[in-house]
């Protein structure tokens, strides 16, 4: 369990951490490197909507990591899973900007964050299985815990590369090629996750599954023609967790650096320290489901997540008080998301357990994360901040709704 446990953890760490460089760069200096013809709002927007792309990607990557995840085993996706989010990841590291290449420039990134979103949309559903098929019933929350720390550390290590480079190189030097360093370190890092996930082996209860010959012949179909209901809810559920996490991160630190003014390198250490108190609500929730129930704790999440003075907080620009608002609206994601590790899996049966659980983590981040950066920089430049804060509490509002919907899981048994 302990290999297991390691395993789940590392991979997520890794592929969230590429996928949370992206985000980084986006709002710091994308909208420069490969939209230097727009203005700056439509600039951010563009930028924005790349990162975008990505969320759209993943409900594929869910159908199509999660149809061999389901028919061959968890272990071997998860391994392809990784090599096609690193690679896709360390390309963009290599790739020349709009001054170069034009108009091709920004196509290719959209290619490149496009494949990111693939196998991302593979991954967390085949840790969250690793974990949860592996564990003992009263444990799986516990156990669900690791692969859902690894969004976190993954925040924490792209936050801090980036915030070394930006107070360590000159401007022009962090815009020219500072920014694609935290890119090429995928390149190690892929080969670091492989040597780690190669030495684990299947799940016992999807061998068990597969000694029986219960194999769906296409899980997604299955999904959706069986289990629509717990798709779509846990679809929804999962909506707060992206829309916060997005917001808190991505959008407020573009928000913090160009409306606010608040410099860069205060950001970027600010956005550490926050990261510790997603760290702390993750592991918290997830740990206390196996006594408190998942459905309890979620929901508890939510109605936190609603009430919490973000913008508030951000627009007194004190860095005490900017790292409190963002700080809390992460423990509040980590809160709902701890618990999710083992709840959504806990939905779905062991024959599309890979691809239900995958869908429904994925299409909440259509909903969630997609949108937030792009729906909250609009609100602000016309409505002002506090219209992004009811946007959240909205968001807050429909997961909590969801759930409400959702039985508890936390006895059900796996096999």
């Amino acid at each position: 369990m302990r290999r297991v446990a390691v395993a789940s953890f590392i991979g997520t760490a890794i592929e969230f951490y590429d996928f949370y460089i992206y985000g980084t760069a986006a709002a710091l200096v994308l909208n420069q490197a490969f939209f230097p013809t727009l203005d700056p709002v439509n600039a951010t927007l563009a930028s924005f909507s790349t990162y975008a792309v990505a969320f759209a990607a993943r409900p594929l990557g869910s159908v199509v990591f999660g149809h061999f995840g389901d028919r061959v085993g968890r272990k071997s996706v998860l391994v392809a899973s990784l090599l096609l989010m690193g690679l896709s990841t360390a390309f963009v590291g290599l790739l020349p900007g709009y001054g170069t290449l034009g108009v091709w420039a920004p196509l290719l990134l959209v290619a490149l964050r496009f494949l990111q979103g693939i196998g991302l949309g593979g991954e967390w559903g085949g840790a969250a299985l690793l974990a949860v098929e592996h564990a003992p019933k009263r444990r799986r929350g516990l156990y669900a815990a690791f692969p859902q720390l690894g969004p976190s550390v993954g925040f924490f290590a792209a936050t801090g590369v980036f915030w070394l480079l930006s107070a360590t190189l000159d401007d022009a030097a962090f815009r020219s090629w500072g920014w694609r360093v935290p890119f090429l370190l995928s390149f190690l890092l892929v080969g670091v996750g492989l040597f780690v996930r190669l030495k684990i082996s299947e799940t016992p209860v999807f061998a068990k599954a597969m000694d029986a010959q219960e194999a769906a012949r296409v899980p997604a179909l299955e999904v959706f023609r069986r289990h629509p209901r717990e798709l779509l809810l846990g679809a929804g559920g999962m909506i707060v967790a992206y829309g916060l996490f997005y917001t808190a991160t991505t959008y407020c630190l573009a928000y913090a650096t160009t409306t606010l003014g608040i410099s860069r390198n205060t950001m970027l250490a600010l956005s550490l320290v926050a990261c510790l108190f997603l760290a702390a609500g993750t592991w918290l929730a997830a740990t206390r489901s196996d006594a408190a129930g998942r459905r309890k704790l979620v929901l508890a999440g939510c109605a936190l997540a609603a009430v919490w003075p973000l913008f508030p907080l951000l627009d007194t620009q004190q860095p005490v008080f900017v790292a409190l608002g963002i700080g809390g609206a992460l423990f509040c994601m980590g809160v709902v998301y701890g618990p999710m590790g083992a709840y959504l899996p806990e939905l779905f049966g062991t024959k599309v357990r890979y691809s239900g659980a995958s869908l429904a983590y994925n299409l909440g981040g259509v909903l969630g994360g997609a949108v937030a950066p792009l729906v909250a920089t609009r609100l602000q430049a016309e409505f002002g901040s506090s219209s992004v804060g009811w946007y959240v509490s909205a968001m807050a509002v429909v997961s909590m709704v969801c759930v409400l919907a959702l039985p508890e899981t936390r006895d059900r048994e796996l096999g």
